[in-house]
């Protein structure tokens, strides 16, 4: 893989994952206890045997550059191996980055100085495990000069993604970003193939196109709007299915780009058999967080019913639950819960204490929020919302250091 040249996407708002982006960009948000949202992709990469990524960030870029240079130093540059991270520059000309392609295209340096036969382009955005050499093998043997990521969803859905239609080889025919009325069209059955944001370039035919689209005033230097079109009527474009052939399913691969979506991918985490497994050796996701002792759970006195426990959670180092009650949750680092508290379905990041008597539910709260004692957060709909970011389907978000 060292004739490949990756390129990771790290600079976008994350606008529907407010207040949670309103200090970082999406890609920093912490997922899982001890991860941010980027290290997934970053161990993809480690664990498929690339060894040379640019970070490409712009936005609020400062937590995740940090997040990068102190947990993910660990590739050995007397080798040509790295992680950088490439904040904009505009080296081009005096804007920032105008467009996926064109966050590439400001950055085409690196890849004339690199000088790789393939560019592997991805999302830092994702939670999902994959092995790129696959869709690289996938690329070489169709002779492709572009190949997408694409993966199966509900047809219901198709309006959310860029969908792909394809013919038996899997050669994309047409691309429609974010349908309504087109899927129907154009693809039958209960299922869509949806761009995963994903790309494998040969590379000059990747610097062609850039070149290309960068004189073209009126595009809006975008891949999957832009770039992808062009290259249909001009090169060979594949998509590679992620599946798992063994079940005949789509792999687990999601979008937290919404509030919702980011709580319904934690919870996943706490099933008994989770479709998305942390714990596996044979494919670690490593990061980079503050060193804590152990979790500890202290205080068991049935008869006042102060006792620490955790049922069906995610807790990790540093927290203590001392004499409160938490069940299917996700703990960050250094939580404190107090004494006849509760926690039930809940985010809580690195550094939240509970107070005692407090009550929380379906709700995400930001690093070193302290919640006073007997509060409820997530009985009351309604009075959350005067204070707090509220989604649609009831999931209360307190943003990072909010004084309640």
């Amino acid at each position: 893989m060292r004739n490949v040249l990756t390129f990771i996407m790290a600079g976008g708002k994350g606008e529907r994952l407010y207040p949670l982006t309103k200090d970082r960009t999406k890609p920093a948000v912490p997922f899982g206890g001890i991860y941010r949202i980027i290290d997934f992709t970053l161990s993809n990469c480690i664990n498929s045997g690339l060894r040379k990524m640019h970070v490409l960030t712009q936005y609020k870029s400062y937590s995740l550059t940090r997040h990068i240079s102190r947990g993910w130093n660990v590739l050995n540059g007397e080798l040509g191996e790295y992680v950088d991270a490439i904040p904009a520059q505009q080296r081009v000309d005096e804007h920032w980055y105008k467009g996926t392609a064109d966050s590439i295209y400001q950055n085409i340096y690196a890849i004339e100085d690199e000088k790789p036969e393939y560019v592997l382009i991805l999302a830092g955005d994702h939670i999902y495990k994959m092995d790129y050499r696959r869709m690289l093998d996938f690329h070489k043997e169709n002779n492709a000069d572009l190949t997408m990521g694409i993966i199966e969803v509900p047809k219901e859905k198709a309006g959310e993604f860029g969908v792909c239609e394809l013919d038996k080889e899997y050669r994309v025919k047409k691309l429609i970003e974010k349908p309504k009325k087109e899927v129907e069209k154009i693809i039958g059955g209960k299922f869509v193939y949806a761009s995963m944001g994903i790309y494998t370039f040969n590379t000059d035919m990747l610097e062609k196109i850039l070149e290309k689209d960068a004189k073209d005033e009126k595009s809006s230097h975008d891949f999957a709007k832009n770039i992808i079109p062009l290259m249909l009527s001009s090169g060979k474009v594949y998509a590679y299915n992620f599946k798992d052939e063994k079940k005949n399913e789509p792999r687990y691969w999601r979008d937290v780009g919404s509030i919702d979506a980011y709580f319904e991918a934690s919870m996943d985490l706490i099933e008994v058999t989770p479709p998305f497994n942390i714990y596996d050796r044979e494919w670690p996701f490593r990061t980079y967080h503050e060193q804590y002792g152990p979790a500890k759970t202290v205080w068991a006195e049935e008869g006042i019913h102060r006792i620490g426990m955790a049922l069906n959670s995610v807790i990790s180092n540093g927290c203590i639950i001392s004499g409160g009650r938490v069940k299917s949750s996700v703990l960050s680092p250094d939580v404190r819960i107090n004494s006849f508290s509760e926690v039930t379905d809940s985010i809580l990041m690195e550094g939240v204490d509970i107070g005692r008597h407090a009550k929380v539910r379906r709700a995400i709260i930001d690093k070193y929020v302290k919640v006073p004692q007997k509060m409820e957060i997530g009985y009351n709909l309604k009075e959350d919302k005067k204070r707090f970011t509220v989604t649609e389907s009831g999931i209360v978000v307190i943003p990072k250091g909010m004084v309640l």
